[in-house]
């Protein structure tokens, strides 16, 4: 199961760019180079890092952080309940909520880096779970189409989306 597989009905179109973030791969392979790829990026960063912000307004990298690891959870919550077959319609997440009230800039890069790595073990862990057919099932989350394989797709672009960020815009 690659990126090319994908179908567009499988995802809203704003998550086009995150996946067109990604090479042509298979997702289990994806989320395991990522992690390693970010933890490597994530140990090259320093205490006081976390508290920088490219421009007034614009989240630290701690707050960064803490959004990519709850986005993550959310998108790998959102893949098991569609696998599942459970039809409840899943909300959004106002991600601009969840930053102050996360208090990220209270946090240590330490610990940034082992829930990042726990998260992403989980999420491995989950999508290797799953039986082929389980991936295409079709559910609702934030009031568009989803299945699994492309929630899982959609995390891997958005941390891409963010070290990229990280790289142009925060200069690490």
């Amino acid at each position: 199961m690659t990126t090319s597989q994908l179908q567009n009905s499988e995802y809203h179109a704003f998550y086009q760019t995150y996946i067109d973030k990604l090479p042509d791969e298979n997702l289990i392979s994806i989320l395991k180079d990522q992690k390693e790829e970010f933890v490597i990026f994530l140990k090259g960063l320093q205490e006081e890092d976390l508290k920088f912000s490219y421009a007034e307004g614009k989240w630290t990298v701690a707050q960064s952080l803490q959004h990519i690891i709850d986005t993550e959870r959310i998108f790998q919550y959102r893949a098991l309940t569609i696998a599942r077959e459970d039809l409840t319609p899943l909300p959004g997440f106002d991600h601009d909520a969840y930053v102050p009230a996360s208090k990220a800039d209270r946090r240590s890069l330490s610990g940034f880096i082992r829930e990042f790595e726990m998260v992403r073990d989980a999420g491995i862990a989950l999508f290797e779970s799953f039986q082929e057919e389980m991936y295409c099932k079709i559910g609702e989350a934030s009031k568009s189409q989803l299945s699994p394989r492309a929630a899982g797709f959609i995390s891997a672009g958005h941390q891409k989306h963010h070290l990229v960020l990280f790289k142009s815009q925060y200069g690490l």
